[in-house]
């Protein structure tokens, strides 16, 4: 075939010296179908070229852990009695940007496949969203778009969504963040690998039929954003939830068998991608005959092929013998099964269209930790730090009727109650999620045959990360742990989803290097490992970058689902405690930001030591079983925690502030952390205050039957507060 130019190769998104590595890789120059292979397995997205050198500083190791960052498509956990979590969270940003509702729901389709990939069986989805702001018609298209994806593919595929995250911020107009996360449970020992070995062991592909929806898309994932980019439609895949929902059965099905050597997702650079890396991890090559591959569209070339992300499929590598027991599988379930090659002892890939070899590449030479190029970028501190360093409290005047104010807060769409979004979606189907009508801050999911329940949550605020990367990457990670812990669990490992702008920009580098050495103290402390994620790069439009979000995805073990603690208060007359200490800070908060319109100010404080003394703390206390009801103090402060807590049973609260040096805003409405609220019986007062003799704490009041009473004031009726704050999102939605 034709040699590849240099011109078609930085087209494709390959740089200079990039393009000759190849060439000496290969001892000669590449033709367009191996330059177009290269060009998506060294793009940002699947070979993480300018990320690895600091996603390498992560902790990784930790005694539950059975599969680390990188070893397999997801990570896995041992949660006990011979049982098993995977976990993984990823982004689909930018084709969310483009088509919305293909976008979001392939990226839900994605991301399970990468758990059943495993063994595991899907039991639980959660999301973290980013939209820009939601007064613009642009906003409000993309919002409904992505719902509709999650809940379209979600609701059909038959895995409740649990939980989420969403927030509306000028930065992310260009491009929304749509990242999913799925959480899935199998027998421990049951781990399927995405290996290949065993020469002359025959090669499959199964799911559905490749097409030329997603071509390129993992070079589309590793660009800016343009007005052009609607150009790249083709760039985006679609999804069929239920050909997967027939694809996880099939897998499951084969899982029980041992007629197969490993299993991998086609996920980001298709066929290219798990044929190289199944390859490389066994340390076989493969011949594969693109010709028997089944096709949605005629003639459609070599290069098309292996570069096609079209969704639901798998590639299997079958053990000699065993065809006629994978094949009688699929086709039970109906799905095309496809023996399209073979294992070869030599580690090449060898790739024929109608006995015409078209590609023959190293399968090392393509894959992370392999022959990928591997990146260190400049950084530097970012200039608008000098604008944060100038603020101070001193300067905001003290508002003259803080209940104005607080009627202001919970409306705002960062605050306000998400429930027109996850109202569309399924959050009952399966039987297994706890949370539905007993909400705590981390969504709790059942263990079927076992007491044990999982406790799992998606977390962030970005606007602390673009305070302080460093600062703000560390709260991630408490702030999810904090949910995990008022849910009654252990936090036990992490998945994140790393998103920042083009990490050529030395300043969004220097983000994205300081929120992993936050994050990486963060784990270490916690004895939270990093089980795997990924990065996306390139959120950036020519107005700028988006706010620096490296998304936590965390689970938590819960050993008897029965003990699990919500967030509501129970009763009237129970007495309410803050566990942890009001600060005078406003930094970075809600209020601060949205209502007094201070846009640049430092991270609320943060004590990584306070911090984690206070989770053991709450978690003691729920094991004791002496407290009510635990939620954490985050957006929008004390008075919102309060209001969230009280609303579930439509109960009051009377809130006395006790100490008067802190600015009654700060006392409300400041987000400094390290605070969990909580309610308690009068009769366990005693009890629960002789358990607190090493954490700080501080008594806010008491359950009211209905009255919101702050400083004496009485405030109305809760359930005023309760449909301000309920219904103050569907009606921007809805103009």
């Amino acid at each position: 075939m034709q040699e590849a130019t240099l011109e078609q190769a930085k087209k494709l998104g390959l740089t200079e010296p990039e393009f000759e590595a190849i060439k000496k890789v290969l001892g000669r120059t590449p033709n367009f179908t191996e330059t177009a292979v290269y060009s998506v397995m060294w793009s940002e997205h699947c070979s993480y070229k300018n990320s690895i050198k600091w996603l390498k500083t992560l902790p990784k190791d930790g005694s539950k852990v059975l599969a680390k960052a990188g070893e397999e498509n997801a990570g896995l956990i041992d949660i006990g009695g011979g049982w098993a979590c995977s976990f993984k969270i990823e982004s689909h940003n930018h084709p969310s940007a483009i088509e919305p509702f293909q976008g979001a729901a392939t990226g839900v389709g994605g991301i399970h496949r990468d758990i059943f990939t495993m063994g595991a069986r899907p039991i639980a989805t959660l999301n973290s969203l980013r939209f820009g702001n939601i007064n613009d018609d642009k906003t409000k298209h993309l919002l409904k778009g992505v719902v509709k994806g999650i809940s379209h593919y979600g609701n059909c595929f038959g895995v409740p969504t649990v939980g989420g995250e969403v927030y509306f911020e000028d930065c992310y107009s260009t491009n929304p963040l749509v990242n999913a996360m799925s959480v899935g449970v199998m027998k421990t020992g049951k781990t399927i690998s995405a290996t290949s070995y065993g020469e002359g062991n025959p090669v499959f592909i199964v799911g559905s039929d490749t097409g030329k929806d997603g071509i390129g898309g993992a070079s589309f994932a590793s660009a800016d954003i343009s007005e052009d980019s609607a150009k790249d439609l083709p760039a985006v895949q679609v999804g069929d939830p239920f050909q997967e929902k027939k694809l996880l059965e099939a897998c499951m099905e084969l899982a029980e068998t041992d007629s197969f050597i490993g299993m991998q997702d086609m996920g980001a650079a298709g066929i290219a991608c798990s044929t190289s890396e199944m390859s490389a991890k066994g340390e076989h090559g493969m011949v594969i005959h693109l010709d028997k591959v089944p096709t949605r569209q005629k003639n459609m070339k070599a290069w098309e092929m292996l570069l096609s992300e079209s969704q639901e499929r798998m590639l299997i590598v079958v053990k000699k013998g065993h065809e006629k027991t994978v094949t009688d599988i699929f086709d039970k379930w109906d799905i095309h099964c496809e023996n399209i090659g073979e294992v070869t002892k030599d580690p090449m890939l060898k790739f024929y269209m109608h006995e015409e070899l078209v590609a023959e590449i190293p399968a090392e030479s393509l894959v992370l930790g392999g022959g990928a190029p591997v990146y260190e970028r400049e950084y530097t501190e970012p200039s608008y730090f000098a604008e944060r360093d100038q603020f101070s409290i001193d300067t905001v005047a003290l508002p003259s009727d803080m209940k104005a104010v607080a009627e202001k807060l919970i409306t705002l769409p960062n605050i306000a109650s998400k429930r027109w979004v996850y109202d569309q979606y399924d959050s009952m189907v399966g039987t297994a999620n706890t949370s539905t009508n007993a909400p705590s801050d981390a969504a709790v999911v059942w263990v079927k045959e076992t007491e044990k329940g999982i406790a799992c949550t998606v977390d962030c605020n970005s606007r602390y990360v673009h305070a302080d990367p460093k600062t703000g990457g560390m709260i991630a990670v408490f702030e999810a742990a904090r949910n995990i812990v008022c849910s009654g669990a252990l936090p036990s490992a992490i998945t994140n989803c790393l998103n920042f702008g083009n990490p050529y920009n030395p300043e969004v580098y220097y983000q994205f290097v300081y929120a992993l050495k936050g994050m990486s103290e963060a784990c270490i402390k916690l004895d939270t490992p990093v089980t795997g994620g990924n990065v996306s790069f390139y959120n950036q439009s020519p107005d700028g970058a988006v706010y620096p979000t490296p998304t936590i995805g965390m689970v938590g073990i819960i050993e008897d689902i029965s003990k699990r603690m919500t967030m509501d208060f129970k009763q009237e007359g129970d007495a309410i405690y803050i566990i942890g200490k009001s600060k005078n800070d406003i930094g970075s908060s809600e209020y601060l930001h949205k209502l007094i319109g201070v846009h640049l100010s430092p991270a609320p404080y943060f004590d990584m030591d306070e911090e984690f003394l206070v989770q053991q703390t709450v978690l003691r206390l729920i094991h004791a079983q002496v407290i009510e009801s635990a939620h954490d103090v985050a957006d929008g402060g004390l008075f919102t925690g309060l209001v969230e807590s009280a609303k579930q049973r439509n109960l009051g609260f009377n809130c006395t502030q006790s100490d008067m040096s802190i600015r009654t805003d700060a006392y409300l409405f400041g987000e400094a952390q390290s605070r969990i609220v909580v309610s308690v019986k009068k009769e366990n007062i005693a009890t629960f205050e002789s358990m607190l003799a090493d954490c700080p704490f501080e008594k806010v009041g008491e359950v009211t039957a209905s009255e919101v009473i702050i400083n004496a004031a009485n405030w109305g009726n809760i359930a005023q507060w309760k449909t301000s704050y309920d219904e103050a999102l569907e009606k921007i939605i809805n103009g």
